[in-house]
């Protein structure tokens, strides 16, 4: 029997996450990629592929099953609502509809939704959500921090095994490509190169939201994420590093058996034994997420996660989207 080839097409895929994501659907075997949007290099051929860049508006939607959306936010909803108005399945690769409420979006972006009516929608972070992304006709797919950080907490949140007294602490780090591909004073080589930055302390960072959303949905949270992200001197790898206590449900000793119980069967999580360390070399260019555990005291959990914020942070874990939408195996491409 003939397999079925869904056709596809990515709105900016010339950004760092399109390129992946391009490089991605270029060998998935049951994909065949339609077109491929860019404002800036129209014309210009798509690497690893035989099209060239169009530009946005001249995409046809009529040709295509779904589409990837890699854009800013505030415009990728409007090709969002283009796309279900054309009847074409959406996989959002930005923060548009990553929040559930439109009154959420104006708190942490800071202005009113494009679309409110599309929410809420399906958050594409299979390892907690896998059910509601099968034969979904728009996902959200997570940011690279939120992706990275919940699934370092995940088996702790479904066992509802954290202090609720005490904070969550998260020190992450992200490589510039995190920033996206178009330059800024901060990503120039040489503010980047043998340094380290934080940026967006506080509570300022807009992924903070979307991050205490998904915790919400496992435990109440009596107190606030506590988030810094830095920016690491290093082209791709995001490092999360979590410090939580634990409540009476479990003991620090028994959290390696808790990880390899809950990701004991998840293709594209490792948790790593006991005594080793989770580094970036072990993710970079995979769309793996790796983790190490470290217990502290009784009570209180190093953990680390580490992901390629553009693969298992952003390409990679949208493509693991398309594939639990389409019914596909949920690996296909990936490994």
């Amino acid at each position: 029997m003939t397999e079925r080839v869904i056709r596809a097409g990515v709105y900016g895929a010339s950004g760092y996450a399109g390129l992946d994501l391009v490089e991605l659907l270029a060998r998935h075997p049951q994909v065949t990629l339609v077109f491929a949007t860019s404002s800036t290099f129209v014309g210009e051929p798509v690497p690893g592929t035989d099209l060239r860049y169009i530009h946005p508006d001249d995409a046809v939607l009529a040709g295509v099953e779904v589409v990837f959306l890699a854009l800013p936010h505030k415009a990728s909803a409007r090709v969002a609502r283009q796309a279900r108005d054309a009847g074409v399945r959406v996989l959002d690769l930005s923060a548009d509809l990553r929040l559930k409420t439109a009154e959420d979006y104006q708190k942490w972006y800071g202005e009113a939704h494009p679309h409110p009516e599309l929410l809420p929608v399906p958050y594409g972070l299979p390892e907690l959500h896998r059910e509601e992304l099968r034969g979904a006709d728009i996902i959200a797919c997570p940011g690279c921090y939120p992706t990275t950080t919940l699934l370092g907490l995940y088996p702790l949140l479904r066992i509802q095994g954290l202090a609720l007294e005490a904070p969550i602490i998260v020190d992450a780090k992200s490589g510039v490509s995190g920033a996206g591909r178009n330059p800024t004073d901060k990503t120039h080589f040489v503010e980047v190169y043998s340094n380290l930055t934080p940026y967006n302390t506080g509570r300022s960072h807009r992924h903070v939201g979307e991050m205490e959303q998904e915790i919400r949905r496992f435990i109440p949270l009596s107190e606030p994420l506590i988030f810094t992200p830095h920016l690491l001197p290093v082209d791709r790898g995001l490092m999360a590093s979590i410090y939580v206590t634990l409540n009476y449900n479990i003991t620090a000793d028994k959290i390696h058996s808790l990880y390899n119980n809950v990701y004991g069967d998840e293709p594209l999580v490792t948790v790593l034994p006991a005594g080793k360390e989770a580094t970036l070399r072990h993710v970079v260019r995979t769309n793996r997420c790796v983790i190490s555990l470290t217990p502290v005291t009784y009570r209180y959990v190093h953990i680390t996660s580490v992901t390629d914020n553009l693969r298992k942070g952003a390409a990679g874990q949208a493509v693991q989207c398309l594939n639990l939408m389409f019914d596909l195996p949920e690996t296909l491409a990936l490994l």
